[in-house]
């Protein structure tokens, strides 16, 4: 059941998932669903817990930021093959056990790694404030192909007077225009900028 509902999530948007389109996918009366799931908001739930399971997590023989290196770029990768969950994954009142054995690793993984714990709060919030926030970003491009980004970028080319703007003309004809280019590459240059500035300031708290 919760494979189907991923799947149509997946596919359609959340807001399309309903219990009857669910029960319709799955050949059963939509009323059998609650033989399994109390409401709609429990298989929200459900599915959030289930997404969770699919993100590597800091294993306890790296150092911190090998560990949370690797579970960002994981993180994103689920997150960008699950659009619909940005929005729920830590937005359930009842986090189910995949959910908090992640948290609890990350924060494991940032405590063992000579973390306060006010300050792996602060941590852990900013790390996942900029994969969220980069997901998000990264869904409401108006591209997603090299050839779609390139045509877009000559469109915008054409449209914006390189007098008045400058640098604009500057980025989009030395940077985006450039062979190659993927915008999904500022994912991983941003995240090593804040991990290393998540190091100086942990090596800033442990000298106090």
């Amino acid at each position: 059941m919760l494979r189907t509902a991923i799947e149509l999530a997946d596919r359609d948007g959340i807001e399309s998932l309903t219990m009857r389109r669910l029960g319709e996918a799955l050949g059963v009366e939509a009323m059998s669903l609650y033989n399994h799931v109390a409401n709609k908001p429990d298989l929200l739930n459900a599915m959030v817990d289930a997404i969770f399971v699919e993100i590597e997590l800091p294993s306890q023989d790296e150092d911190w930021r090998t560990g949370l290196r690797k579970r960002s770029m994981s993180f994103r990768d689920v997150l960008s093959r699950h659009p619909w969950a940005t929005g729920l994954a830590d937005s359930g009142t009842q986090p189910g056990p995949s959910t908090l054995r992640h948290h609890d690793r990350v924060l494991g993984a940032l405590r063992s790694g000579g973390f306060t714990v006010p300050l792996a709060a602060h941590a852990f919030a900013l790390i996942d404030s900029y994969i969220y926030g980069f997901v998000m970003q990264e869904k409401n491009l108006p591209f997603e192909t090299e050839e779609q980004t390139a045509a877009m970028a000559h469109t915008l080319l054409a449209n914006i007077p390189a007098d008045q703007y400058p640098h604009l003309a500057e980025l989009v004809e030395q940077h985006v225009l450039v062979p190659g280019y993927d915008y999904a590459a500022e994912f991983p240059f941003g995240l090593d900028l804040l991990l290393h500035a998540l190091e100086e300031a942990r090596a800033a708290d442990a000298g106090r």
